[in-house]
């Protein structure tokens, strides 16, 4: 038992050193004896666990999309309409962006053309962000001649954007900076009748832990 732990702690530490490996220098820059020192184990231990970097890489992806599918994509309360689930994603997104560095190596590794084809953490978010103006197009919430496709690239685009920018300045996904970009977009996506119950500010947990429906404003 002591050993098999002693092994999920090994494997653990070298998906973090990964992660900064590669949100530092790229893929094709990270080198293994970069990342085997950094998380204090030998070349020979990190091959145990590990064929090669594109494994680790994978792995560091898949570590990466768990957290964020539980965070920001599918992480949310029932009763909030799709509007608001989009603007709390996306406050989860930036905050697990802001956290952990595996989920911003995770994030470069969709981007990065050195790496090749992988489970495309962006290509997720902007699946994510599509269904839910599906959604809120379904239920009339959507403000009179919204392009759909133009509104999923221009939100898809700014945030994804956040997370470029973040990785110099972790300003640019703090809730301050997620919810001004919320207050010029939600007025051109919303009806105004939708738009009076929206709130584009990071959700507050409840006693509980969970955040509650957001109650329509005056």
């Amino acid at each position: 038992m002591l050993k098999q732990d002693r092994a999920v702690r090994t494997r653990r530490s070298l998906v973090h050193s990964a992660a900064e490996a590669f949100e530092r220098y790229g893929y094709a820059q990270a080198r293994l004896t970069d990342i085997s020192s950094s998380a204090g184990v030998s070349p020979g231990a990190l091959h145990f666990h590990f064929e090669n970097k594109a494994a680790v890489a994978a792995t560091v992806e898949a570590t990466a999309a768990e957290s964020l599918r539980r965070s920001a994509w599918t992480a949310q309360p029932p009763g909030i309409n799709p509007l608001q689930r989009l603007t709390n994603a996306s406050h989860a997104l930036a905050d697990r962006l802001r956290r952990d560095v595996v989920a911003r190596a995770g994030f470069r590794l969709s981007g990065d053309a050195s790496y090749g084809p992988g489970l495309n953490l962006r290509k997720e978010w902007e699946g994510c962000v599509h269904r839910l103006l599906d959604e809120a197009a379904g239920q009339d919430l959507l403000a009179e001649g919204v392009d759909r496709p133009d509104m999923v690239a221009t939100i898809v685009a700014a945030t994804t954007g956040f997370e470029v920018l973040g990785r110099r300045n972790k300003e640019w996904l703090a809730p301050e900076a997620i919810t001004s970009f919320w207050r010029l977009m939600l007025p051109c996506l919303a009806s105004a009748e939708a738009l009076r119950t929206l709130d584009p500010g990071l959700p507050q947990p409840g006693p509980d832990g969970t955040v509650p429906e957001q109650e329509q404003r005056p």
